[in-house]
Protein backbone atom coordinates (compact mmCIF):
# COMPACT_ATOMS: atom_id res chain seq x y z
CA UNK A 1 0.00 0.00 0.00
CA UNK A 2 2.83 2.36 1.06
CA UNK A 3 4.67 1.89 -2.36
CA UNK A 4 1.29 2.49 -4.34
CA UNK A 5 1.29 6.25 -2.67
CA UNK A 6 4.67 6.97 -3.52
CA UNK A 7 4.42 7.75 -7.15
CA UNK A 8 1.28 9.59 -6.90
CA UNK A 9 2.69 11.81 -3.59
CA UNK A 10 5.83 12.62 -5.73
CA UNK A 11 3.61 13.59 -8.58
CA UNK A 12 1.48 15.71 -6.56
CA UNK A 13 4.41 17.36 -4.71
CA UNK A 14 6.26 18.12 -8.15
CA UNK A 15 3.22 19.73 -9.51
CA UNK A 16 2.60 21.91 -6.75
CA UNK A 17 6.93 22.86 -6.91
CA UNK A 18 6.34 23.54 -10.48
CA UNK A 19 3.22 26.05 -9.79
CA UNK A 20 5.45 27.80 -7.17
CA UNK A 21 8.52 27.98 -9.37
CA UNK A 22 6.68 29.62 -12.06
CA UNK A 23 4.52 31.97 -9.70
CA UNK A 24 7.91 33.14 -8.10
CA UNK A 25 9.24 33.63 -11.45
CA UNK A 26 6.78 35.85 -13.51
CA UNK A 27 6.89 37.88 -9.59
CA UNK A 28 10.54 38.86 -10.01
CA UNK A 29 10.91 40.84 -13.32
CA UNK A 30 11.33 44.41 -13.09
CA UNK A 31 11.38 46.68 -15.95
CA UNK A 32 14.23 49.07 -17.00
CA UNK A 33 15.37 50.83 -20.39
CA UNK A 34 12.74 51.41 -22.91
CA UNK A 35 10.55 49.27 -24.81
CA UNK A 36 8.62 49.60 -27.70
CA UNK A 37 5.41 48.29 -26.71
CA UNK A 38 3.52 47.36 -23.63
CA UNK A 39 1.19 44.08 -24.34
CA UNK A 40 -1.38 43.26 -22.03
CA UNK A 41 -2.46 39.63 -22.06
CA UNK A 42 -6.20 39.05 -22.40
CA UNK A 43 -8.55 37.55 -19.88
CA UNK A 44 -12.04 37.00 -19.11
CA UNK A 45 -14.27 39.30 -19.06
CA UNK A 46 -17.42 39.82 -16.87
CA UNK A 47 -20.96 38.66 -17.89
CA UNK A 48 -22.11 42.51 -18.36
CA UNK A 49 -19.05 43.11 -20.73
CA UNK A 50 -16.24 44.87 -18.21
CA UNK A 51 -13.04 43.17 -17.57
CA UNK A 52 -12.56 40.44 -14.79
CA UNK A 53 -10.36 41.28 -11.61
CA UNK A 54 -7.85 39.55 -13.39
CA UNK A 55 -7.94 41.32 -16.45
CA UNK A 56 -8.13 44.86 -14.17
CA UNK A 57 -4.88 44.02 -12.56
CA UNK A 58 -3.18 43.15 -15.19
CA UNK A 59 -4.26 46.77 -16.97
CA UNK A 60 -2.85 48.46 -13.72
CA UNK A 61 0.01 46.75 -13.95
CA UNK A 62 0.91 47.63 -17.82
CA UNK A 63 -0.64 51.71 -16.56
CA UNK A 64 2.17 51.58 -13.80
CA UNK A 65 4.67 50.49 -16.05
CA UNK A 66 3.18 53.03 -19.35
CA UNK A 67 3.45 55.62 -16.42
CA UNK A 68 7.12 55.54 -15.99
CA UNK A 69 7.63 56.19 -19.21
CA UNK A 70 8.82 52.80 -20.05
CA UNK A 71 6.81 52.63 -24.01
CA UNK A 72 4.75 54.79 -25.68
CA UNK A 73 1.88 52.53 -26.72
CA UNK A 74 0.10 49.57 -24.96
CA UNK A 75 -1.68 46.85 -26.97
CA UNK A 76 -4.79 44.76 -25.55
CA UNK A 77 -5.16 41.35 -26.91
CA UNK A 78 -7.97 39.10 -26.68
CA UNK A 79 -10.77 37.88 -28.60
CA UNK A 80 -14.35 37.43 -28.01
CA UNK A 81 -15.11 35.00 -24.87
CA UNK A 82 -18.22 33.90 -23.47
CA UNK A 83 -19.76 37.13 -22.50
CA UNK A 84 -19.61 41.11 -23.61
CA UNK A 85 -17.52 42.64 -26.08
CA UNK A 86 -13.95 41.41 -26.91
CA UNK A 87 -11.29 41.13 -23.86
CA UNK A 88 -9.65 43.72 -25.56
CA UNK A 89 -11.84 46.24 -25.66
CA UNK A 90 -12.54 45.67 -22.24
CA UNK A 91 -9.30 46.46 -21.32
CA UNK A 92 -8.80 49.07 -23.72
CA UNK A 93 -12.08 50.91 -22.29
CA UNK A 94 -10.64 50.09 -18.36
CA UNK A 95 -7.33 51.43 -19.05
CA UNK A 96 -9.07 54.96 -20.88
CA UNK A 97 -11.07 55.60 -17.17
CA UNK A 98 -7.26 54.90 -15.36
CA UNK A 99 -5.56 57.69 -18.03
CA UNK A 100 -4.65 56.52 -20.82
CA UNK A 101 -4.73 58.75 -23.98
CA UNK A 102 -6.71 57.49 -26.90
CA UNK A 103 -3.68 57.76 -28.95
CA UNK A 104 -1.83 55.14 -27.04
CA UNK A 105 -4.36 52.38 -27.52
CA UNK A 106 -3.77 49.35 -29.93
CA UNK A 107 -5.90 46.64 -30.19
CA UNK A 108 -5.37 42.93 -31.20
CA UNK A 109 -9.11 41.18 -30.93
CA UNK A 110 -9.00 37.81 -31.96
CA UNK A 111 -7.04 36.09 -30.27
CA UNK A 112 -8.43 32.64 -28.02
CA UNK A 113 -5.31 31.82 -26.60
CA UNK A 114 -1.75 32.69 -25.65
CA UNK A 115 0.00 31.51 -28.72
CA UNK A 116 -2.47 33.55 -30.92
CA UNK A 117 -2.08 36.48 -28.42
CA UNK A 118 1.22 37.00 -29.39
CA UNK A 119 0.95 35.64 -33.33
CA UNK A 120 -1.45 38.30 -34.05
CA UNK A 121 -0.17 40.87 -32.18
CA UNK A 122 3.13 40.42 -33.99
CA UNK A 123 1.54 40.44 -37.75
CA UNK A 124 -0.42 43.47 -36.74
CA UNK A 125 2.56 45.30 -34.65
CA UNK A 126 5.63 44.29 -35.17
CA UNK A 127 8.46 45.96 -33.02
CA UNK A 128 11.95 44.76 -31.71
CA UNK A 129 11.22 44.96 -27.65
CA UNK A 130 8.13 44.40 -26.42
CA UNK A 131 6.58 43.80 -22.24
CA UNK A 132 4.05 41.60 -21.99
CA UNK A 133 1.82 41.63 -18.76
CA UNK A 134 0.23 39.37 -17.79
CA UNK A 135 -0.55 37.00 -14.05
CA UNK A 136 2.88 36.29 -12.35
CA UNK A 137 2.45 32.43 -12.84
CA UNK A 138 1.82 33.03 -16.91
CA UNK A 139 5.11 35.03 -17.12
CA UNK A 140 7.39 31.60 -18.21
CA UNK A 141 5.27 31.01 -21.12
CA UNK A 142 4.12 34.45 -22.04
CA UNK A 143 8.32 35.10 -22.49
CA UNK A 144 8.76 31.55 -24.18
CA UNK A 145 5.68 31.90 -26.61
CA UNK A 146 5.88 35.80 -27.33
CA UNK A 147 9.41 35.29 -27.96
CA UNK A 148 9.09 33.07 -31.11
CA UNK A 149 7.32 36.16 -32.58
CA UNK A 150 9.49 39.37 -31.15
CA UNK A 151 13.26 39.03 -30.99
CA UNK A 152 13.74 41.15 -27.33
CA UNK A 153 10.57 40.43 -24.42
CA UNK A 154 10.08 40.75 -20.94
CA UNK A 155 7.39 39.51 -19.23
CA UNK A 156 6.18 41.79 -16.13
CA UNK A 157 3.26 39.76 -13.56
CA UNK A 158 0.29 41.17 -11.93
CA UNK A 159 0.11 39.04 -8.47
CA UNK A 160 -3.37 37.64 -8.22
CA UNK A 161 -4.74 36.87 -4.62
CA UNK A 162 -3.37 34.05 -2.60
CA UNK A 163 -6.21 31.22 -3.68
CA UNK A 164 -6.31 32.58 -7.46
CA UNK A 165 -2.84 32.71 -7.63
CA UNK A 166 -2.49 28.95 -6.04
CA UNK A 167 -5.11 27.97 -8.79
CA UNK A 168 -3.49 29.88 -11.27
CA UNK A 169 -0.24 28.12 -11.13
CA UNK A 170 -1.67 25.02 -10.97
CA UNK A 171 -3.84 25.30 -14.13
CA UNK A 172 -0.19 26.74 -16.04
CA UNK A 173 1.80 23.62 -14.89
CA UNK A 174 -0.42 21.97 -17.36
CA UNK A 175 -0.50 24.41 -20.14
CA UNK A 176 3.61 25.06 -19.78
CA UNK A 177 3.71 20.90 -20.14
CA UNK A 178 0.87 21.34 -23.18
CA UNK A 179 2.49 23.94 -25.04
CA UNK A 180 6.23 22.19 -25.12
CA UNK A 181 4.55 19.13 -25.81
CA UNK A 182 2.78 20.99 -29.03
CA UNK A 183 6.07 22.56 -30.05
CA UNK A 184 4.87 26.07 -29.00
CA UNK A 185 7.26 27.13 -25.77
Amino acid sequence: MKKALIVPVVALLAWIGGAFVLDVYGAEHAVDGSWDLIIVAGCRVNPDGTPSLALQRRVDRAMDIYEQGAAPQMLFTGGKGDFGGTEAEAAASYARTQGLPAAAILLEDESHSTDENARFSSERYPAHRVLVVSDSYHIFRVERVFGRYYPDVRGVGSTPRPWWRFRGSMREVLAVGWYGVTGRL
